[in-house]
């Protein structure tokens, strides 16, 4: 199998939908349900969350070019943006031929706090916890025998002293290996079981049982080597760096900056059925762990006029509960991309938001964002216009041809194709 398909931008969605069935074998039914033909409806809605009346659909692209860890893979992004799927295939190809993406995986430990307020003697406490280690982790891990007989479960603990405004408060850290799940109901089953274990210990009271969303235990790094992105163009290469320099010292450029990289990494994240808020702060607390709001990628000169880029953040993703299982077409997004374990989707989900910051990085370097994505978000301003369906095409190759983009131009030619 191979990710690259020349013009597969200039398919229509039918051709697209087609080629991707070829590649991953998908069956009628499948191919059904991703269209919206079958599969998602108000009563699947109506299990997932409360007071349902609806759905909301969010449409679905498949970045293409992509090779992780030498095997290719078709990205599924769900995103209401335009340009971002088409930046993430756009990059990829320039990593393509180097050996595109190599990841490593930390392991999938997840973090789950227990806040205990009210102990008179808190360095004591400390010690009386870690001398009960081993049956606290035996308690936690009562709770999960089917984890734990995967090779997953508690596997440690941290004790914390934290200076709160008013008084020092014992924050006991439980190290979860949750496997092929994100993780968050067995962390927060194993926080609340030993919860009254620990009060008994320390003589104090707890308030908070819950996990931390910033999964450092948890990560994800990716590399790749884009050859030659600005054909030896040495004033763009320093235009890029300077840009990328910037993230790393300006909190306000950084923000953008990441958000840039979460376009692609929550796309991938939401169209494999995962929690979206969760990556998107554990990537953000991970953004600024040293003291300041920095970029999360870093990029290098190579050789031959190349660029190399790297990336590291939290991924508490996973294939196993919640939407990843119970919504037809998130399942199918899995299946798209061929991952088998949460490491493989993860390495993917970080492949891509490397990606997505090359691409920001080079336009910006370049003749700036506004224009490309002008270009690519006019098929909305023309739906907005009021343009029928068969002048839509017409009416963004006309605005192609002036180089215009804007709401009012657009406008303008809606209203001529319409006498």
């Amino acid at each position: 199998m191979s990710t690259r398909i020349p013009g597969f931008y200039n398919l229509l969605p039918e051709e697209r939908l087609s080629q991707i069935a070829k590649a991953t074998n998908l069956t009628d039914k499948e191919l059904e349900i991703i269209k919206g033909n079958k599969g998602f409806s108000v009563k699947e809605a109506d299990r997932m969350i409360e007071n349902v009346i609806g759905y909301m659909p969010i449409p679905l692209g498949i970045a293409v070019n992509f090779k992780i860890n030498n095997k290719d893979a078709f990205i599924p992004m769900a995103t209401e943006e335009p340009s971002v799927v088409a930046a993430a295939s756009n990059a990829a190809k320039y990593a393509y031929d180097s050996g595109g993406f190599t990841t490593s995986y930390s392991g999938a430990i997840m973090r789950g706090q227990i806040q205990i307020t009210e102990v008179k003697d808190p360095y004591g406490a400390l010690a009386k916890v870690y001398e009960n280690k081993r049956e606290i982790l035996q308690l936690c891990n009562k709770q999960d025998p089917t984890l734990v007989s995967l090779g997953g479960g508690a596997k440690n603990l941290e004790v914390h002293v934290i200076d709160g405004p008013t008084k020092k408060m014992v924050v006991v850290h439980l190290f979860v290996d949750t496997k092929d799940a994100m993780g968050a109901n067995a962390v927060n089953t194993m926080a609340e079981a030993v919860a009254p274990l620990l009060e008994k210990i320390t003589n104090g009271k707890v308030v908070l049982r819950i996990l931390s969303n910033l999964a450092d235990q948890r990560i994800v790094r990716a590399r790749a080597t884009f050859q030659d992105p600005f054909n030896d163009n040495k004033e763009a290469m320093n235009k890029f760096m300077d840009a990328y320099e910037l993230a790393m010292i300006d909190p306000y450029r950084a923000a953008t900056h990441n958000k840039g990289i979460m376009n692609g990494i929550s796309s991938v994240v939401l169209a494999s059925g995962n929690d979206t808020r969760a990556v998107e702060a554990g990537a953000h607390a991970y953004a600024s762990r040293l003291g300041t709001y920095r970029s999360l990628t870093h990029w290098e000169k190579g050789e031959n006029h190349s660029i190399i880029g790297t990336i590291e953040l939290p991924l508490a993703v996973g294939l196993i509960g919640g939407a990843t299982t119970s919504h037809p077409v998130a399942k199918l997004a899995t299946k798209i991309m061929q991952v088998e374990t949460a490491e493989e989707l993860a390495s993917n989900i970080a492949s891509v938001g490397l990606a997505q910051n090359f691409a920001a990085l080079r336009v910006l370097a370049s003749e700036g964002i506004q224009q490309g994505h002008m270009r690519l978000h006019a098929r909305n301003l023309a739906l907005m216009a009021g343009a029928k369906d068969n002048q839509i095409d017409k009416v963004i190759e006309l605005a192609a041809k002036q180089g215009k983009f804007k709401f009012d131009d657009i406008k303008k030619i809606v209203k001529a194709l319409s006498y």
